[in-house]
């Protein structure tokens, strides 16, 4: 049976559960999640793996990759990830990795920069199934309306990254939607 190690990361957001398989990140998520066992049970079945603690060089990197983000002395990330999903899932994925540090985006602009306007709902549980936050950075999605909507890490931990990355959030004229592809 393959191993996936995993570590415990507590940052002033919240705590992390941190994750590698063959030496690729694969888990960046909210320890305490509605959806956590879920996306474990996921991950193990897919890579038909169990949890180890044990640590791991690319779980070092994200630490420290980590610990520059919420400094605010690092808006991109250069670690190397393992997505465990569906092939949809995993278009979705990498369309969030498109969405600029400060920017924010919509269910719809997602839907429609991957070319199927009516996936609104699809993207949104395709959003809520990434195992690996903050670097997929799904907390830069809103309401089309400018409000909040669901996050793994709870919404005060999405409004703190939202201001962290970009400190007029919260003004919804402000609010600036983007996503180029």
């Amino acid at each position: 049976m393959n191993s996936i190690k995993i570590q415990y990361y507590t940052t002033d957001f919240g705590e992390l559960i941190l994750g590698s398989f063959e030496e690729k990140l694969c888990l960046c998520d909210w320890r305490y999640r509605k959806k956590r066992e879920t996306v474990d049970n996921r991950l193990q079945k897919g890579l038909n793996a169990k949890f180890i603690e044990a640590p791991s060089e690319v779980l070092s990197l994200t630490i420290n990759q980590l610990e520059e983000y919420f400094h605010q002395e690092r808006q991109n990330f250069d670690i190397p990830l393992f997505f465990v999903g569906t092939a949809f899932q995993k278009s979705v994925w990498n369309a969030l990795l498109n969405i600029e540090y400060g920017s924010t985006s919509t269910y719809l602009k997602l839907s429609q920069g991957l070319g199927n306007k009516d996936a609104i709902r699809a993207v949104a549980n395709a959003n809520g199934a990434n195992a690996i936050s903050i670097i997929i950075p799904c907390h830069r999605i809103i309401g089309s309306d400018g409000d909040l909507i669901g996050y793994a890490g709870g919404l005060e931990t999405k409004t703190k990254l939202l201001k962290l990355e970009n400190p007029a959030f919260g003004k919804k004229q402000d609010l600036q939607l983007s996503l180029e592809f």
